[in-house]
């Protein structure tokens, strides 16, 4: 499974953007999938993630009430709204998969098999 995220860039503190994950095949429909970030100098941290329904979500606490994770199966692809962002938020982002259809959705990285490539998001002051 290839996957590519895009829509990352600079935004003002308070601003939004829509990150996007296309997957390269439709089996990515039956998989979890997750986003990750990982600021300079800092270990990858877990944001979001959705199950393959869509149905449940999780998000990490600094993220709650600010973010929202969907996904368009006809279109393989996972959506990560990010409203009111912070400086904080500034990271590389990164969509992954979990292909092993647990029956709830994981926050740590070690259970995703697939990852993209990542996208910048800079959110200034």
């Amino acid at each position: 499974v290839q996957l590519v995220e895009s829509g990352g860039g600079l935004v003002q503190a308070g601003g939004s953007l829509r990150l996007s994950c296309a997957a390269s095949d439709r089996a990515s429909s039956s998989y979890h999938m997750g986003w990750f970030r990982q600021a300079p100098g800092k270990e990858r941290e877990f944001v979001a993630a959705i199950t393959w329904s869509g149905r449940s979500t999780r998000f990490a606490d600094s993220v709650k009430g600010r973010f929202t994770i969907s996904r368009d199966n006809a279109k393989n692809t996972v959506y990560l709204q990010m409203n009111s962002l912070k400086p904080a938020d500034t990271a590389v982002y990164y969509c992954a998969a979990d292909t092993q259809s647990r029956p709830w959705v994981s926050g740590t990285a070690f259970r995703y098999d697939y990852w993209g490539q990542g996208t910048l998001v800079t959110v200034s002051s």
